[in-house]
């Protein structure tokens, strides 16, 4: 099967928001959360989700369970340390509930609404044929690398780079692995699973995703989204 585990443990500060974490922030009158979920809930090859949550929230994400229907939601699990170990309770989760056998899982931001179902399903395809998903976008700008002086130290090749992005995918059964190898050997706060992956010599394949992919973080990302969100609507329409 098919599990979206869905990550919203983070707090948001850099959202400046007042009086919730930014995951919880309402758009045309969904949270934020709601409006990602939605996207894996309606995804005929999605069989369930589960939710990584702040766990003072545990309680108001239950609530927007029902009131929205979000019915593939199996279960809302509260978030860890670092965004690693938070990730690795719902993979736990996962395998509490399903097993692992041949179950695949996506691990998506809670705050990137703007998922397709497209790149949901080129994601599943990509760990059936490779054993693993990275949706990626190209690199439209030039980045460079530098040392501890802040001197550049590379300047990588454009054409070759990609920026990662999510959902990250994998066979349930290989991403839990390495996480337990990884807090063996004492790493708790590993960037993604992709590098995660990476480390531990697993083959890492990437699927492209689309650029409107964004993961809302700060303030201007917010406001991205609302207008990204409201031409979609208008091309609906028309």
């Amino acid at each position: 099967m098919n599990i979206a585990i869905i990550f919203a443990g983070g707090s948001g500060i850099r959202m400046n928001a007042k009086d919730m974490p930014k995951q919880f922030l309402m758009v045309h009158g969904k949270p934020i959360i709601v409006h990602t979920i939605e996207a894996f809930e309606q995804h005929n090859e999605i069989d369930s989700i589960i939710v990584v949550c702040i766990e003072n929230w545990i309680s108001y994400m239950e609530e927007m369970k029902y009131r929205y229907r979000l019915d593939k939601i199996q279960k809302i699990v509260p978030g860890g340390q670092t965004g690693q170990l938070s990730i690795y309770n719902g993979l736990s989760a996962a395998e509490d509930q399903f097993g692992c056998g041949d179950n695949i899982v996506l691990i998506h931001d809670g705050v990137r609404p703007l998922i397709d179902s497209k790149t949901i399903s080129k994601n599943i395809a990509c760990v059936k044929k490779h054993g693993s998903a990275i949706t990626t976008v190209p690199a439209t700008e030039t980045f460079i690398l530098v040392d501890n002086n802040e001197k550049v130290t590379d300047i990588p090749d454009r054409s070759k780079s990609r920026c990662a992005r999510a959902p990250q995918s994998f066979y349930l059964k290989d991403i839990l692995k390495v996480h337990k190898l990884a807090q063996q050997d004492g790493f708790l706060n590993m960037i993604d699973s992709c590098s995660m992956m990476k480390h531990y010599n697993y083959p890492v394949s990437i699927v492209e995703g689309s650029p409107e992919n964004i993961k809302i973080t700060t303030p201007s990302d917010f406001y991205m989204f609302r207008a990204l969100y409201d031409a979609k609507e208008n091309q609906q329409l028309n």
